[in-house]
């Protein structure tokens, strides 16, 4: 049972890390370097705000918007680059 839920585990962070390289060949690296038009904040105030969006619609769970599933992997995709960013702070 254990290999097999490390299986999954594996799994899933791959998919996460494809999604995410997918993202960043698609947006490049708007997340760490905003163009900030409207919006004067840090590049990590800009993502904590994403989080809150992401974490709202979870909670609304309104699918016509994006699936549960869609949200979940962008607050993993988005909370694995504030983990970058924590990183990169230090």
């Amino acid at each position: 049972m254990i290999d097999e839920i490390q299986k999954k585990i594996k799994e899933a962070g791959k998919e996460i890390t494809q999604f995410l390289l997918g993202k960043n060949k698609q947006y490049g690296n708007s997340v760490f370097e905003p163009m900030g038009i409207f919006s004067k904040g840090t590049p990590q105030e800009g993502l904590r705000v994403r989080i809150d969006d992401k974490l709202n619609r979870l909670v609304q769970g309104n699918d016509s918007i994006e699936t549960d599933e869609d949200i979940v992997k962008d607050l993993i995709g988005y909370l694995t680059l504030l983990l970058i960013m924590m990183r990169n702070e230090k």
